[in-house]
């Protein structure tokens, strides 16, 4: 298996700030996360009106990707994200609705958003992506299943590019991760690489 692949760039969304290869592009005193991501959509200047109907998972996962992949021409991109949660947070919502004795219904408008993935597809739909996709759960982050997993990728030529990392939110606390690992790029791809560029602040 080839072990020269490399990550191009990486993305934080995290406790009002968001950043580029550890550089600022937009930050906030902001607490509460759905006034934050709104303000951060009108600052990058999104033109993506399906934004306000999704779940705050997927809300997170495309403003992070429209950082990420800014000035990106490559559609071979697969996606492999991972969370704690799941989609927990919506879970809530949707049982909340279906356990309401006045109007006991499910909202498909919460509905669709109760599996982790659909954050993939509102990716792969807004930024035209056309390679494989996965979202995984694990208990923390797990750079050693996302280097493998790219690493597998690459090699069986299955996508030109991987987006890789760990897309948390629940009960208004979230937390970005993202970087896109390729054929040439800035940094090494490796499991402890990852875990620091995860841990930088």
């Amino acid at each position: 298996m080839n072990k020269e692949y490399r990550i191009q760039r990486y993305g934080h969304i995290r406790q009002g700030r968001i950043s580029l290869n550890g550089i600022p592009r937009f930050e906030s005193n902001e607490t509460d996360f759905s006034i934050f991501i709104k303000s951060a959509y009108k600052n990058f200047d999104t033109q993506y009106p399906k934004f306000f109907k999704m779940d705050s998972l997927s809300k997170l996962a495309l403003i992070a990707s429209d950082v990420l992949l800014e000035n990106e021409n490559e559609k071979n991109i697969a996606l492999a994200l991972s969370n704690r949660a799941a989609s927990l947070d919506t879970d809530r919502r949707h049982q909340k609705t279906i356990q309401d004795i006045e109007n006991p219904f499910a909202s498909p408008a919460v509905f669709v958003y109760t599996l982790p993935n659909i954050c993939l597809g509102e990716i792969s739909i807004r930024h035209r992506l056309f390679s494989e996709n996965s979202f995984f759960i694990f208990d923390r982050f797990n750079a050693d299943s996302l280097f493998e997993y790219a690493n597998s990728l690459l090699a069986n030529q299955k996508s030109e590019k991987v987006i890789c990392g760990w897309m948390e939110f629940d009960q208004g606390k979230y937390d970005a991760f993202l970087y896109v690992v390729a054929k040439n790029g800035i940094f090494a791809h490796s499991i402890e690489e990852i875990n620091r560029l995860y841990l930088t602040p």
